[in-house]
């Protein structure tokens, strides 16, 4: 007997009930030393504010050392463990409390974000690069050639703007993790 193959099951809309918690896009206390903001907006393919996304930022320390301290979920106001997470608003806005992260290895410094959404299958993985300064580099930005300028953040007044477009001509750069299935 063969069965015959269903649609796999998305990842929301319930996501929103379990995953955000007190703090949990404050990686650093609003206004502490370095405190800079990482937010933009997540749109769907007609460019419309996808409202119900939380987005997820792992990061490296400013010193470029990939942060290891727990405390992700319980926030101490102190240690700084590299992790939040951050629902969209009815604009389709998120917003980060965190520091600029420094170059692990010497690399380019960068956010690595996940982001959930009523609707996908799975979670879409992309990095948002500091802007890169002429001449800098790496093998993912070589290999987006005319996208990798969906993987760049923009500096404004508080710190960075990056904005996640799931279609269209911005539709960012997502990425699949080595030894990750997706269906």
């Amino acid at each position: 007997m063969t069965l015959a193959p269903t649609p796999g099951q998305t990842v929301g809309p319930f996501f929103h009930y379990a995953l955000p918690y007190e703090g949990d896009s404050d990686l650093v206390p609003i206004g502490a030393p370095g405190a800079i903001r990482l937010h933009g907006t997540v749109a769907d393919g007609a460019g419309a504010p996808v409202i119900d996304a939380i987005i997820e930022v792992w990061q490296a320390g400013p010193d470029g050392r990939v942060v290891r301290a727990a405390g992700s979920l319980h926030r101490d106001g102190y240690t700084f463990t590299g992790f939040g997470r951050a629902a969209t608003d009815r604009a389709g806005h998120y917003s980060f409390t965190t520091l600029t992260p420094g170059g692990v290895d010497g690399g380019l410094p960068f956010f690595a974000l996940t982001v959930f959404a009523r609707g996908l299958t799975h979670r879409l993985n992309t990095r948002a690069y500091l802007p890169v300064p002429d001449g800098a580099d790496d093998a993912l930005l070589r290999a987006a050639g005319q996208r990798r300028r969906t993987l760049l953040t923009t500096a404004d007044a508080d710190g960075y703007r990056f904005d996640v477009h799931f279609q269209g001509p911005d539709e960012t750069v997502f990425l699949t993790t080595p030894g990750e299935r997706v269906p």
